[in-house]
């Protein structure tokens, strides 16, 4: 089947935009999670504590729609998952500005994780179908890419904006939104398989093949060190700027700056896997990066905050390897089961965040050592992205035009 060969075709542009919004609603909580909380009536204390909650009970959410969007992506479409997931998570927003107790919040807050789940993955699965495999690298991270500025515009408004209508406006946003989605056409791929009686969107095929659950635990590995930067180390900035003796770190802040690193690591990661043609060296760059910029993050010590903003940009420009797993996670699985894998793999990785939690504040309670709770957190993690990324199999250039038995 012939492709459309132009880069800046409606469906490229209309998912970057739709990551965008995307990525707008899903790290305002973490830019607003302070005042909004603080509105509610908790203290200091419960707005840390009821702050993980929240943001464990969202990446909950993230990871059941990732399942359930996949597996809709690969039965009725992804156009389907695109229009499902936008509709839900906006007004899951709009409602989120109505929320008067916390309980309601995490509620809302569910309700809008299952919803974002959709957006990226499908997005990137119908672009791969539909455009050359030579643009495949590039059109991924100029959608990451893109979308990234979402944070920051997200931050932005957070400035001249009470919490409630900052959520507000995401909801509407997305609303708008779906109107433009209804000119993008559906992936030719996908509709030569939906012809055939092959098996589509059955999640537990991931599971009942050695080597294709491999391939899925690789790819969801892989990019379990980004949360561990954007979930730990940065959306509690403040915490670990007390604990390196840095006063009035804001963790909106440092989020904005993080996230103006992964824009621009996402679209260079695009171009160098280019150049390279070559995805795992890539990663493997790219991981190095993000390695230093970490190790230089806990080496602070009473240093200006402007110092610690920018090594969060470093880090974020070293996590724009998240385009990688993301891409690989198309380019592993046939087309039967390709949104089932893309939607997932990413909504995997975010929804590991409670497990990173998790980890973060046994092993913090175990040494009694909030920084060290954290540098042992992510040699674990960074240790498993490695290993699992040494082994897998090299994607960059392969068609797509194949399915799982």
């Amino acid at each position: 089947m012939s492709k459309n060969t132009s880069f800046f075709q409606l469906a490229v542009i209309v998912s970057a935009l739709g990551f965008f919004v995307d990525v707008y609603d899903l790290l305002l909580f973490a830019i607003i999670r302070k005042p909004s909380l603080t509105d509610l009536g908790l203290s200091p204390e419960q707005v840390l504590t009821q702050g993980e909650y929240l943001i464990s009970v969202q990446m909950i959410g993230l990871l059941l729609g990732g399942i359930l969007f996949g597996i809709i992506g690969d039965k009725k479409g992804r156009l389907s998952v695109l229009f499902g997931s936008i509709l839900l998570y906006s007004i899951a927003n709009i409602l989120n500005g109505m929320v008067v107790n916390v309980n309601q919040y995490a509620i809302l807050r569910f309700i809008a994780g299952v919803g974002l789940a959709g957006e990226l993955g499908a997005g990137v699965t119908l672009v791969s179908e539909l455009l050359p495999k030579e643009k495949r690298s590039v059109a991924t991270g100029f959608i990451a890419g893109f979308g990234i500025f979402g944070v920051v515009f997200a931050f932005l408004l957070s400035r001249y904006f009470d919490w409630r209508t900052c959520y507000y406006i995401g909801g509407g946003l997305g609303i708008l939104l779906l109107l433009m989605r209804v000119s993008v056409h559906e992936s030719g791929l996908f509709a030569q398989v939906k012809q055939t009686s092959v098996q589509r969107g059955n999640f537990m095929m991931f599971f009942t093949n050695k080597k294709r659950f491999i391939k899925y635990l690789q790819c969801v590995l892989i990019g379990l060190p980004v949360w561990y930067i954007i979930g730990v180390l940065v959306t509690f900035a403040d915490q670990f700027g007390q604990a390196f003796g840095i006063v009035g770190i804001d963790p909106a802040r440092a989020i904005v700056y993080l996230y103006l690193g992964v824009a621009l690591g996402d679209f260079s990661v695009g171009w160098l896997s280019e150049r390279l043609k070559s995805r795992k060296k890539t990663y493997f760059i790219f991981v190095g990066i993000t390695l230093v910029f970490c190790t230089l993050y806990f080496l602070q010590n009473g240093n200006e905050p402007s110092i610690f903003y920018a090594l969060c940009g470093g880090m974020g420009f070293g996590a724009g390897f998240n385009v990688v797993y993301i891409t690989m996670g198309v380019e592993q699985f046939g087309t039967n089961l390709r949104a089932s894998a893309a939607i997932s793999i990413p909504n995997m990785v975010r929804g590991a965040l409670p497990l990173i939690l998790w980890l973060f504040k046994s092993l913090r309670n175990t040494f009694n050592h909030y920084l060290m709770g954290a540098v042992v957190t992510g040699i674990i993690l960074f240790v498993m992205a490695i290993v699992a990324a040494w082994f897998m199999e090299e994607t960059y250039g392969k068609e797509l035009d194949f399915v799982e038995e």
